[in-house]
């Protein structure tokens, strides 16, 4: 299985609602790095897994979209707590949704909001 993953850091807000959890009840900032891994059995024509320059620029869109934002503002977030689990959910599926080539069989993206804290989300194309 062939595997290409490209990474992009950036600073977002949030506050977790739904419990009591301290200073990260109140509104604060993370350096979140964001891993996005596409893997599939073939490679195209090419011989690329994918269009590198394609795939860099739909994961450098959705990381424009939430730089320097509040998570809790936007609305894939509506109702949600954002933790980086959801956060990792909404980024692979807003891959999923715009990026398009018939040789991927999964994607998974990995999101640290700090050096020691991961959550991943993988999902099947």
């Amino acid at each position: 299985m062939y595997s290409l993953a490209i990474s992009k850091s950036f600073t977002a807000q949030h506050y977790l609602i739904g419990g009591d959890w301290g200073p990260e009840n109140e509104l604060h900032s993370h350096d979140y790095k964001v891993e996005a891994r596409l893997s599939g059995e073939h490679l195209n024509e090419h011989g690329y897994l994918v269009d590198i320059v394609q795939f860099e620029a739909v994961l450098s869109a959705i990381v424009d979209h939430y730089r320097e934002k509040t998570l809790n503002d936007q609305a894939e977030f509506e109702g949600l707590n954002p933790s980086i689990e959801h956060f990792a959910r909404i980024i692979a599926q807003t891959i999923g949704g715009h990026l398009q080539a018939p040789n991927l069989d999964s994607l998974e993206v990995r999101l640290w909001e700090d050096d020691i804290a991961w959550a991943a989300f993988r999902r099947d194309i």
